[in-house]
């Protein structure tokens, strides 16, 4: 016969508990979302990283790549770069989020390459801080 475990305080949960991780990846798209559901009983702090890799395997001058980054639907960062033709290069976000009790939280970026340049790879990454 088995015994039920007395409910863990909330104290005692929230040491228990592990930080939460989210990640999205666009795949073959040029958009990428992460949607963080809301926490009814907690406030929480986010580090998001947001990373867009692209080439130019022709060497064509004039190819660029740009990125663009929303949170909550508001515009947050956005950047264009020349595409060397030497390899890889990338775009890169880190920024810290603290999202109140009870809202979720809205990743959506976006990329664009022009010119010869090609894009390799585009994520969101989130990881809450503990």
């Amino acid at each position: 016969m088995s015994r039920a475990r007395p409910p863990l305080s909330a104290s005692k949960a929230d040491a228990e508990r592990r930080p939460e991780h989210w990640s999205a990846d666009a795949g073959h798209r040029d958009v990428v979302k992460l949607d963080i559901p809301a926490d009814a009983a907690r406030e929480r702090r986010f580090e998001i990283y947001v990373r867009l890799v692209a080439a130019n395997p022709a060497a064509r001058p004039g190819a660029t790549h740009a990125l663009r980054v929303l949170v909550d639907g508001a515009l947050e960062w956005e950047r264009s770069a020349s595409t060397p033709g030497d390899g890889p290069d990338s775009l890169d976000l880190r920024l810290a989020r603290t999202v109140p009790v009870g809202r979720p939280l809205r990743l959506n970026a976006t990329c664009a390459v022009r010119g010869g340049a090609q894009r390799v790879a585009l994520s969101i990454t989130a990881d809450e801080e503990p």
